[in-house]
């Protein structure tokens, strides 16, 4: 399986799928906004930027993922992994827990070089209420979901990291 994983970050259609789920799950999310009406939070725009780093990383992999190239974006899908866990925990924390101490802030927090909530206030903006639990699926709120959503793209890129270690067997015609 390690060689497979190896040869798959080699390629660029791994990449490309991995781009193109976070993308499915940023129009999901586009989706709960803006037909459901439902009101994304401050954690749930950060949420969505830990997604977009996902998107990012599979979109540097794919220029060249035969080159150096492809260990970038493996530092990028594990950092974006990493900190949309560490989101998802938080948010749902909150969600369980509620408490006037643990609260989420107004608005997002973007830094001056970098105002997505000013270039795209439809994506970016937040108006929800990060204790309220607007949506569930199988008793499970969005935070939850993405709990194992972004532990499954971190329990993938971990392997792959792994995987960069084992040899590619190149096999020929007679299997040699």
């Amino acid at each position: 399986m390690l060689q497979y994983l190896n040869r798959c970050s080699q390629g660029r259609g791994a990449w490309l799928l991995m781009a193109l789920t976070a993308f499915v799950l940023e129009m999901v999310a586009l989706y709960f906004q803006h037909v459901m009406l439902l009101k994304p939070c401050v954690m749930c725009i950060y949420e969505r930027c830990a997604l977009f780093g996902i998107m990012g990383a599979g979109l540097v992999g794919a220029i060249a993922p035969a080159t150096w190239l492809r260990y970038g974006a493996m530092v990028i899908w594990i950092y974006s992994a990493w900190e949309g866990i560490r989101l998802a925990w938080e948010h749902t924390m909150i969600q369980l827990h509620p408490s006037p101490f643990a609260t989420c802030d107004f608005a997002a927090r973007f830094p001056s070089w970098l105002p997505l909530d000013k270039w795209l206030p439809s994506v970016f903006v937040a108006t929800g209420d990060c204790a309220e639990r607007s949506w569930t699926l199988f008793t499970l709120s969005m935070p939850q979901w993405l709990v194992g959503v972004f532990g499954f793209f971190m329990l993938i890129a971990v392997l792959v990291v792994i995987a960069q270690f084992i040899k590619t067997k190149r096999r020929d015609l007679f299997g040699r």
